[in-house]
């Protein structure tokens, strides 16, 4: 079972979450409460996969979205936001930004430009541009707080209107077991 705390209105009470108010300390809820949205801390542990992180956070599997480094160029880096049961599409997401060649930086890149390790990468608190997948427009969603084992739930719309990110179609389905 997940153990929540948040700030803000009942709109993302939706889930099973429940509150706790001695968590709300990581990089993501501090980030959230800069900017001024409704979020919710969702402490659920480890997990291994996308699957398991929406059952323990008690969310569909296309709630939990995957915060994705992606290299533009040298020292140009952009987020990329999936929904959890998708992945990028690879010539949408080129086609988007005007680019010929685009690619996932290793583990310790993306640790030296985001500050976060693999499976806790959260836009909130950092300063670089963002693509939204439009699948997620109007949607309660769950991301990277920038620690293991916790999700920041919020509404897409947020980062995106906090971030000015773009929105468009950069995904395709996810085959089953991958």
């Amino acid at each position: 079972m997940a153990s929540i705390v948040g700030v803000g209105s009942d709109s993302l009470q939706g889930y099973r979450w429940f509150m706790d108010a001695d968590v709300g300390q990581t990089p993501g809820a501090q980030a959230a409460r800069e900017l001024d949205v409704d979020f919710r801390e969702i402490r659920y542990g480890k997990v291994s996969s996308v699957e398991e992180a929406a059952a323990a956070r008690g969310v569909p599997v296309a709630a939990v979205v995957k915060s994705l480094l992606v290299r533009r160029g040298e020292d140009n880096h952009l987020l990329v936001l999936v929904p959890g049961d998708r992945s990028i599409s690879w010539p949408k997401l080129r086609a988007v930004l005007r680019v010929p060649r685009l690619s996932m930086p290793d583990a310790t890149t993306a640790f030296d430009v985001t500050g976060y390790e693999r499976g806790t990468i959260t836009p909130l608190g950092l300063d670089l541009p963002v693509v939204v997948d439009e699948r997620m427009r109007g949607e309660v969603i769950t991301l990277g707080s920038g620690v293991h084992g916790v999700a920041i739930g919020l509404e897409a719309d947020d980062i995106i209107t906090s971030y000015s990110a773009v929105v468009a179609d950069v995904s395709n389905s996810q085959p089953a077991n991958s």
